[in-house]
This record gives structure tokens, sequence and C-alpha cells, in this order.
């Protein structure tokens, strides 16, 4: 930091020049206004100068200002900016813009001296000068956000210097006239904003000279720069943005750029709350240091917004990273299909990427695997962000069967970047754990089911209120429900009475559901179905077949070969692609169903997917009991769609059928399916299995398909 030149006022009422060291600062106080004419240099308080001819300058009266108000305040020393900075001097100049924000951080207190508000006499003075406040040139102006901002006492005055309030008791009206987030004003930690956000802050102020535009902006980006005047406001904003990015990033953050790609993210849903919990992250993840990895494990209760809450972070604090990918973690196969999407990500950006370039990205995956992983690994890429989402199902030593994951195999092996792993089980313990919980605020509730209803007034509607109260801060179930009350006029309270019935009908159709969050995510769903069922049979058969494939992708080609099916319904749903569409649609309006990300398919139908918790309601109430025909009708499905290996980028088409085999693998291979008439079937799914390297599956299949033709 530059060295800080003080007014220092003698007991004899004079005032003077006071050098201090960086060691040596004694405390001070600091002025913001807006310069005016004739206002006090440099050059007017030197020792040689004429004072005479300086205290006759308009702006005297703020230098008397301020040590009067000091001196009340119990401080000899103070600090304005326009006598003790040397302007003439450039690097005295330089040095004291790249040192300001400190300055005024340090400071004692800070005065605001509002030089066009005044605090007059009368009944409604204080209407007066707060219109007046409202107006002030001081909040259109560039240098003073940082004098807003960095001290943790301001105090505002009139231009007759009479105190108008701190910046706390005014927060309200300056959050309002500056769009100035209030956590921000309290002195929260400004690289917890992001860089879009604390850019937006200085849009409607502006400068004397243009490239201070971007300089005044150095100390709320804690950064510093040289400064070129005559250089033109867009190239200091153009390296204002460089220096930004190098400090987030480092300074080589071109090599490893990679645009975020929002195809391979869920769906998101409007987000509310969690500060607490959006604080807590970014300590964890950026506050850690950049010399090892930080990692955040999100772990609750299925429905309760983990997804959300990553996806949050991310849309804040992007650009603090060289790169973002997001992991489906459901399942092996899944983990492996993401680690191709982030292969094509990163060759897309940077095309001769040696560890890539030479990698068959439709071959063996665990090949692109080492490949993405070794780029991860290389030592100057430390600034990326790697989200592992749906890890509900880690491998432990007591839990270990084909179904389960160990991520770690696909986590980069040097102690450097970013991860978060969004997780159902309290067990997994690779980073720092977070407990994701329910809402605990009625407002917070509130807004997710105005959000999602789009309907006005629920803050004062007794009906919204009590459904908040009844559904227990679960996000998903009240997403649900606004979900649904956005297609329909029902009432708040007459949707609560469907509910109500719903729940007390799940009560005796499911005994067996001990834990009352599932009961609510699961008696919102019924009344959902219910409505669905009236409206679009089809769909309602949908939800039911859906139980018999995995909860992702699943697509028109897949389900046409259920022509054959005994039901209308499902003939009427997969007549044509339009009839599928249609169906799917009416999920995805109700908040049941979602677009599936990219995760790098082959062209053809849109892949739709449902989240986990709907996913097992449909397999727990909607099919209570194994239904062996829609069980049958789905392996007739998987094994009809499998291609020969001679086909055009067979390899992809079967790893999206891989998990839908999967779904059935243990009934068939256990004998408690039906599989008579399905010998073929088993014969495809065999050699889908062997196709894609699982030889044991494959075995099995090809055994239980000889069997059945033994049998028969």
């Amino acid at each position: 930091m530059a060295f800080l030149r003080l007014l220092e006022r003698k007991p004899d009422g004079a005032i003077v020049f006071c050098e201090t060291t960086s060691s040596d600062v004694p405390a001070y106080a600091i002025l913001s206004h807006t310069w005016g004419k004739e206002e006090v240099l440099f050059q007017d308080m030197e020792a040689n100068a004429d004072m005479s001819k300086t205290v006759s300058k308009a702006g005297w009266r703020k230098i008397k200002f301020c040590a009067r108000q000091a001196a009340a305040d119990g401080l000899r020393y103070f600090w304005i900016d326009t006598c003790c900075i040397d302007k003439k001097n450039a690097v005295e100049l330089s040095a004291a813009i790249n040192s300001m924000f400190r300055w005024y951080q340090n400071a004692t207190r800070c005065y605001v001296y509002l030089s066009d508000v005044l605090k007059a006499d009368g009944v409604d003075r204080e209407i007066a000068w707060k219109d007046a406040f409202r107006t002030s040139r001081w909040f259109t102006r560039g240098w003073t956000l940082q004098e807003l901002i960095a001290p943790r006492v301001v105090d505002f005055f009139s231009s007759e210097g009479e105190r108008l309030g701190s910046k706390l008791l005014l927060e309200t009206e300056i959050h309002e006239i500056t769009g100035i987030a209030k956590s921000a004003l309290r002195g929260g930690a400004l690289s917890s904003f992001s860089i879009r956000e604390r850019r937006s802050w200085a849009e409607r102020r502006s400068t004397t000279v243009e490239e201070d535009e971007a300089y005044c902006l150095l100390g709320i980006f804690n950064i510093s720069m040289a400064l070129i005047y005559g250089e033109r406001k867009e190239q200091a904003f153009r390296r204002l943005e460089e220096e930004i990015h190098k400090l987030n990033k480092g300074v080589d953050f071109e090599q490893y750029t990679v645009g975020l790609s929002l195809a391979s993210f869920p769906e998101a849903a409007q987000f509310v709350a969690r500060e607490k919990e959006l604080s807590k992250m970014r300590e964890l993840l950026y506050s850690y240091g950049r010399s090892s990895r930080s990692s955040v494990v999100l772990h609750g209760l299925g429905g309760i917004g983990k997804t959300q809450l990553a996806i949050e972070y991310i849309r804040r604090h992007k650009e603090k990273h060289t790169a973002i990918f997001w992991l489906n973690a459901n399942d092996e196969d899944s983990l492996r299909l993401s680690f191709r999407d982030i292969a094509q990500q990163i060759l897309m950006h940077h095309p001769s990427a040696g560890v890539l370039c030479n990698v068959d990205l439709d071959g063996n995956l665990d090949g692109v695997v080492r490949a993405v992983k070794t780029w991860l690994n290389f030592r100057d890429n430390t600034r990326w962000l790697m989200i592992y989402d749906n890890y509900d199902n880690p491998r432990t030593a007591d839990y270990a069967d084909r179904s389960t994951v160990d991520v770690r195999q696909y986590l980069p092996e040097s102690d450097q970047g970013s991860v978060i792993i969004t997780t159902r089980s309290a067990n997994v313990t690779l980073g720092q754990r977070l407990h994701v919980q329910k809402l605990t605020g009625l407002k917070d509730g509130l807004r997710i089911l105005s959000n999602m209803s789009r309907r006005e007034g629920t803050n004062d509607n007794p009906g919204a209120k009590a459904l908040v109260v009844k559904l227990d801060g679960l996000p998903l179930a009240l997403s649900t429900a606004g979900a649904y009350l956005e297609h329909v006029t029902t009432s708040f309270a007459e949707y609560l009475r469907l509910y109500e019935a719903s729940w007390l009908k799940l009560q005796k159709t499911s005994p067996k559901l001990n834990s009352y969050e599932d009961r609510s995510l699961y008696t919102t769903w019924q009344v959902t179905f219910n409505r669905i069922q009236k409206e679009n049979p089809a769909s309602a058969q949908l939800l039911k077949l859906w139980a018999y494939f995995n909860k992702q992708d699943v697509w028109f080609g897949l389900l046409r070969h259920a022509q054959s099916a005994d039901d209308d319904w499902v003939k009427k749903l997969t007549e044509d692609e339009l009839s599928f569409n249609s169906a799917v649609r009416l999920l995805c309006e109700y908040g049941l169903a979602h677009p599936e990300p990219s995760l790098g398919q082959p062209s053809g139908s849109t892949g739709y997917g449902m989240h986990s918790c709907v996913h097992s309601w449909t397999i727990s109430v909607l099919n209570d009991r194994w239904d062996e025909s829609l069980a049958r009708l789905a392996v007739t499905c998987v094994a009809s769609e499998v291609p020969s290996t001679d086909a055009d980028r067979w390899w992809l088409l079967q790893q999206r059928l891989l998990q839908h085999a999967a779904r059935h693998e243990h009934s068939i291979t256990n004998v408690t399916a039906d599989i008579v008439g399905l010998e073929w079937a088993l014969h495809n799914l065999g050699d889908l299995f062997k196709d894609q390297g699982k030889l044991a599956e494959a075995e099995a299949m090809y055994s239980r398909a000889l069997q059945g033709r033994e049998e028969a």
C-alpha cells in the first residue's frame, strides 16, 4: 500500500500535512464527497502555500467540516482526496488509486458530505431531505461506489454539516437507490458476489475522465493495474477484465478455459433462500487457498434442493473457474458418458489438446475417462470445478454390488481444483460435508409456491400459508404443488383439501411409507397424477410404464416397440412421436418429468428424465405390485432397440440402452421374471452387455435365454 498522507488538526486549530508510513498509520477519519468548484488541492496545503488564498476557496468548508467532525469523534487525523494526493505526480496518483479502497476500508469513520442535500427547518424537513438524499449526485459518481462499500462505519451529512444517519440506519434506502445487496453494504466479502453483480453496481455511475469508469472499480475487484490515461474507456475495461480473470483463474487461464456448457446441466427451477449454505460453500471452495483440492459434499433428503443449490453456486461464481463440468454420478455408465461429454467440450475449445485429440470418443469410454483426468491433472490447470450429481449409491465395504459406484475412480488424482458432490447418503466423506435441510422460513416456501404457480398475493393468502406449513419446507413438494396450481383454477385451500384426502388414501394403500417427508412428496404427486389422468390418460400410463425403465433418458425411439401392448393407452402413447411428445409434455408441465441434458447421444429423439424421488414413487405407489405385463413390455422395448455392431454409431445407442437393460437384470437372472416367449429379447440383451464389455452380465443373460428355450 502506498504511503498515506493525512491531515492533522493541531491544538491551535491549524490544519497541516502528516506523512505516515505503512507500518505507522494512526486512527483517522476519511471524507467522501463529490468534487465542486474551487476545491483545495495538494499545492494549496503545502508548507509554502498562501493559506489566506487556501481558506478563501469554497472547498475549505469541507476541510473545516471534516476536521471538526473528526475531533468530535475523538480523531486527530483525517484524509480528503482533493488535497492529500499530489495529482501532478503520476507515480503517486497511480499508487493512490490502487490503494484507495484499502484507505477507505481502514478508516475509523467515513463522513459522506452531501453538498446537494439540505436539512431545512419545518414540519416536513425529514421528507424533504430524504427526497433530496435519494436524488443526490453522490449516488451517481463512479468513485463514491467504493467509498460507500469499503468503510465499516459511514455517516451521512447534509451541506450544513448536520448528521442524517449512518449507512446501517439508512441501509434500506441506500439499497433501493443503488441496487447494492444489503450484505455487501454490511461488509460482506465482495468475492462472494459475482463479477456481473459487482459490475452492475457501477452501471448507472459516471466519472469525469472516461478511463476512471474502469479504474474506480479496482478495489471492488481487489486488483491492481497501471493507469494509462488516454487509452480510452473500452481498453481500460479490457485490461480490467483480464486482471480479474488472472486473479480468479490464474495467469495462464486461457490455456485451460472451457466455456460453460448449459446443455449438460439439469433443468433448474427458480431458486430461493439457502444464502447461508451458499456462503458456506463459497468459503469452503474458494477461501481454502489455491494450493490444494477443495471439496464440498452436499447431503440431505431426496427433493431437498441439493442439485438446485449446486446450480445456484455455479451461477453466482462461474467466473472464478476456468472450466465447470457437470457429471451424472447415478451409475458408472452415466459417469463415463459424462466424461465423454467433457472431452467433447474441451476439444471444442482446445482442438489440439494433446491428451484428448487422439482418443476415440466413440470407442472405449474408460480411455476417455483416463484422458480427461490427465488433462485435469496438468500442473497449471488448477481452477476447474467438477460437480458429481446424484451420487446416491456409493460403494462401501458393506455394500459393493454392481449397481454401486466408487466415485473416487472418477476423481482426478492431483491435489488441485474444486469438487462438489450431491448425495442422499450421509456416509460420503470425500470433502467438507454440508447438510442441506428443509426450508424453515414461511416466506421461502411462499416464494417457491408463488414462483411455480405464477400467482400473486400468496404472502397474504391463508390457504397458501397453510399449504406451505403442511408441506413442511420440502422444496420439491412445494414445486410440485405450484406446478399443479399453475394449470388449474383451484384455490390454495382447495388444493390443501385434495392433498389431505390423498394423504389419507396413501396411508391405507402404502402403509410401509414410514417417512413423513416421503409421504408428503408422494401425496403431492398423487394429487397431480389424478389430474393428469383426467387430462390425458396416455400421460398417466406413461408414468406407470416409466417405473420399468431407468429414471433418465427415456425417448420415443425406445418406447415405439410398445405398439404390441394390450393396453389401449400404451398403444396410443406409442402410436407416433407426436403422441409421445404430447404425453410427456404434460408430465413436464406438471413438474414430474424434464428434458434430459445432453450426454453426447447420437442424433434422434430428445431424452426425458425424472427426479429419483419421483421415480421411486412410480415404483412403490403407482406400481405397488410388480406388473408382469409392463415389465415384459419394457424388456421388449429395450431388446428391440439394440443395434448390431455394423450399424452407424451403434456403440452410442447401446450406451443409452444399457441403464434400461440394467433395470431388469436382477429379476431376469434371479429367475423371478416370466421370460416365456422373451428368449430372443434376453439374447439381444446379452449381446448388448457383451458389446459394452460387461461379460458377467452377458453370460447371465445368455444362460437365462438358453434355459428358457430348453424349458419351452
